[in-house]
């Protein structure tokens, strides 16, 4: 899968470095410079046809909308994982926390019960255990 990404990012270097080249050209433009200026133009289709060419290999991957607002704020779209990891680390706290909570409420209430109807939480356990009542 890293290959498909390799060949993508190598030709959009070369895009970017033709493009950065021909900003050079535009920016201190001299007339006898006009062939040069034609082949990086000429250049710039030849590799956006490249970069179409390689869609089709990366068609089946989904980047979140968030990374883009990452990238937007300029942020590191790696924190996106980062945060999201953490994220799930706490709602998995919360969540553990609330089965611990029934944990102790059920063993309370078990004990509770018992001391009330004695008979019906015995039979009740022995149920559990898969003994059948005594």
């Amino acid at each position: 899968m890293a290959e498909k990404f390799e060949a993508l990012e190598q030709q959009l270097e070369l895009f970017i470095e033709n493009t950065r080249q021909m900003g050079i050209i535009v920016s201190d433009f001299q007339p006898q410079g006009q062939n040069v200026l034609n082949q990086k133009i000429q250049m710039m289709v030849t590799e956006m046809n490249e970069i179409d060419k390689l869609r089709t290999q990366i068609q089946d991957v989904h980047v979140p909308l968030e990374v883009f607002d990452y990238i937007d704020q300029g942020r590191n779209p790696n924190l996106y994982t980062k945060d999201c990891l953490e994220k799930a680390l706490a709602k998995n706290e919360h969540v553990k926390g609330k089965t611990d909570s029934l944990k102790r409420f059920k063993a309370l209430l078990l004990v509770e019960l018992s001391k009330v109807f004695p008979s019906e939480i015995e039979m009740y356990r022995a149920l559990k255990q898969g003994r059948g009542p005594t």
